[in-house]
């Protein structure tokens, strides 16, 4: 079940520059920093209210952020939904014909497990599933 959006993510080329960007325009501090080293990505969590900004940048001149800011440029890169129970979730997602991006969670930034779906089977949105890790 989908509980709410947990954050939305931004994809970002140089991420202490948009650090600083964010805490002007938020008028808050990035509460936590964190390098992804299997998805080959730096992080920053920002929260206003209920709403959680992660800035993504690419550690790595080769890696999918990099690649989609080539591609398309700074900006939203994903929505991410929190979900109760994220293998319930990807094989509810599964059988109604959506593609996911990992065939099992894997930890991703800010102590969550994490499953992508593909942006071609979600009106060319990138859906990004979390579940705490308990």
């Amino acid at each position: 079940m989908f509980k709410n959006v947990e954050h939305i993510g931004i994809a970002v080329k140089d991420l202490n520059a948009s650090i600083s960007l964010f805490e002007q325009l938020l008028n808050v501090k990035s509460y936590k920093t964190e390098a992804v080293e299997s998805e080959n990505v730096s992080t920053a969590f920002f929260q206003t209210g209920e709403t959680k900004i992660e800035l993504v940048a690419s550690s790595s001149p080769d890696g999918t952020i990099a690649k989609y800011i080539e591609k398309k440029g700074e900006g939203i890169h994903h929505i991410a939904f929190e979900v109760e129970n994220i293998e319930s979730e990807m094989a509810r997602l599964k059988e109604s014909g959506f593609v996911l991006l990992n065939e099992q969670p894997k930890k991703g930034a800010d102590n969550k497990l994490v499953c992508f779906l593909h942006p071609k089977s979600t009106n060319s949105v990138l859906i990004e599933l979390c579940q705490e890790i308990r």
